[in-house]
């Protein structure tokens, strides 16, 4: 599907700001687990998947986070449904979450724990769920 016109500059103008990586969840999250003493990687590449990052990565635990934006990945909340292009924003959407399961399925299979968060999720939350996983596999970092 042809990339559509953006229905103002203004628009046009927001959506090229959205930062892909290094989010401010992201941040806060990474802080309180670097604070709590775990140690991580972070946006690496899927293995054998190619264009596709991991957010924070714990590999010889072989735990991968994802910390989801509630409007591209579909958040049930919070997702919104645009109504300039329309069509064009709900096939975007839904590659984004089939490409999301995809990846986790994939993770899954290579033996991987896969945590998926929500944006919107409470870094504090995130962050205590993550260090206990990772130290219920034996193996930190």
């Amino acid at each position: 599907m042809p990339e559509p016109i953006p229905s103002s500059a203004a628009v046009s103008a927001r959506m090229s700001r959205q930062g892909s990586r290094d989010t401010a969840p992201e941040i806060a999250v990474r802080r309180l687990l670097h604070a709590s003493g775990m140690r991580y990687r972070v946006n690496v590449p899927v293995p054998g998947m190619t264009r596709r990052t991991i957010d924070i990565v714990f590999p010889r635990a072989k735990v991968a986070v994802f910390l989801d934006g509630c409007f591209w990945h579909g958040c049930p909340q919070h997702a919104t449904q645009p109504k300039s292009n329309a069509e064009w924003w709900r096939a975007k959407l839904d590659k984004n979450m089939s490409r999301d399961a995809e990846t986790t399925e994939h993770l899954q299979a290579e033996g991987w724990t896969v945590l998926r968060f929500w944006e919107h999720e409470m870094p504090g939350d995130v962050a205590t769920t993550v260090r206990a996983t990772v130290l219920s596999t034996g193996r930190r970092g």
